[in-house]
C-alpha cells in the first residue's frame, strides 16, 4: 500500500508533517509506504534529522499552494506543486490515497476533477465525526462541501455516511437520522420534507426518521444527513465547543477531549474513486499521523470499492 502525504500543507507544515510521520511509524507496523511530496531542500534534512529517510519515498516537489491562492487557478498554474503532483501519483495509480492540510479549495478541486466521481453519485460529500456521550462516535454529511443540496443528494449522502460508520468507525448496522427541526415526519423545510420520504424508502440504509440538535452527541442516530450549510454551521460549533471547555479547564474530560481536531486527523472526501483526505490547516503531529492512519483504512477497507458496488446495486 502505497499513501501519499502533502508535507508542505499545513500552517506548521514541513516539520509536524515530519513529526507525525514518525509518530506513525514508531507505533504502527504496517504495510503502508509512505510518499512524502514536497521541496527536497526543505525536507531532506528534516527526514534525515528523524531519522525517517530509510523508511519513506520522496518525491520532489518546488512549488506550493498557499492559502490565500485562488484554487481553481492555482491548482492549474502550479503543476509542480505539492497537491498537484499528490493528486498525478494518485490518478495514475503510484500511490492508493493522498493526504494535505493545504490548501482546502485546491484539494477539492483536484478530488473533484484529477480524481473521478463514482458513478451513479450526483455529487462528493465532506464528512466530520462527533463524539458521542457513551464513548461512540457518529458522523455527519455534508459537512461543507454543498452548501445548496437536493433530496437526491441527502439520500446519496446517507449511504456514503453508513459505508464509513460501518467500514471506518467500527459501526454494527449505523442508524440514519435525518437533521431537522423536530421529529415527527412532515416536519421542516422543503428540503426536509422531500428528503424523508426518499430515505425511509432506502433499503440500503438503517434510516430512524428525523433527529434534532439535541440528539447529535447521545446515541439515537449514527449517521447524521443534513445540507452542508447545516453540517459546516454544526462543525464549527463542535470546535468552539473544545475551546470554551479549554478555556475553562474542562478539556481534560473524556468527552471534552475528544473534540479536539486532531484526533480525527481529517475531513475524507466520499463519492470519488480514490481515498482523499483533507486536514486541519492548524493539524499537529498528532493530527498528521491519524491521517494516516483514516487513508490507511481507507484501503485496507477498500471503502471505495465498496462504495461503488453500493451505486451499482
Amino acid at each position: 500500500m502505497n499513501i501519499g502525504l502533502d508535507m508542505m500543507g499545513g500552517d506548521f507544515a514541513p516539520l509536524e508533517a515530519v513529526k507525525g510521520l514518525q509518530l506513525f511509524i514508531n507505533q504502527h507496523s504496517g504495510t503502508a509506504i509512505i510518499f512524502c511530496i514536497g521541496d527536497e531542500e526543505k525536507l531532506k534534512p528534516l527526514l534525515d534529522e528523524y531519522n525517517l529517510s530509510p523508511s519513506v519515498q520522496l518525491v520532489h516537489a518546488p512549488e506550493v499552494i498557499g492559502y490565500n491562492e485562488h484554487p481553481t487557478k492555482a491548482f492549474k498554474e502550479k503543476q509542480r506543486s505539492s497537491i498537484a503532483i499528490g493528486f498525478h501519483l494518485l490518478a495514475t495509480g503510484k500511490i492508493d490515497a493522498f493526504i494535505s492540510a493545504g490548501n482546502t479549495g485546491a484539494m477539492l478541486v483536484g478530488a473533484m476533477f484529477s480524481i473521478k466521481t463514482i458513478e451513479g453519485i450526483l455529487r462528493p460529500t465532506i464528512a466530520t465525526v462527533l463524539p458521542k456521550i457513551n464513548g461512540g462516535t457518529g458522523l455527519i454529511l455534508d459537512a461543507g462541501l454543498n452548501v445548496d443540496c437536493k433530496p437526491e443528494q441527502l439520500n446519496q449522502f446517507a449511504i456514503l455516511g453508513s459505508l464509513y460508520s460501518q467500514n471506518i468507525l467500527n459501526t454494527d448496522h449505523p442508524k440514519v437520522g435525518l437533521i431537522n427541526v423536530g421529529e415527527e415526519e412532515g416536519k421542516g423545510n422543503i428540503l426536509s420534507q422531500a428528503t424523508y420520504p426518499l430515505l425511509k424508502e432506502n433499503k440500503q440504509i438503517n434510516f430512524i426518521g428525523n433527529v434534532e440538535g439535541r440528539d447529535l452527541f447521545n446515541d439515537k442516530a449514527d449517521v447524521f444527513v443534513c445540507d452542508g450549510f447545516t453540517g459546516n454551521v454544526i462543525l464549527k460549533m463542535a470546535e468552539s465547543i473544545y475551546d470554551a471547555a479549554e478555556q475553562r479547564n474542562f478539556h481534560h474530560d473524556e468527552l471534552f477531549s475528544r473534540f479536539h481536531y486532531e484526533i480525527y486527523g481529517g475531513t475524507p472526501v466520499l463519492g470519488i474513486t480514490k481515498p482523499v483526505i483533507i486536514g486541519h490547516g492548524i493539524s499537529s503531529a498528532i493530527a498528521f499521523k491519524n491521517m494516516i492512519l483514516i487513508a490507511e483504512k481507507m484501503v485496507e477497507s477498500n471503502l471505495c470499492g465498496k462504495i461503488v458496488e453500493s451505486f451499482k446495486a
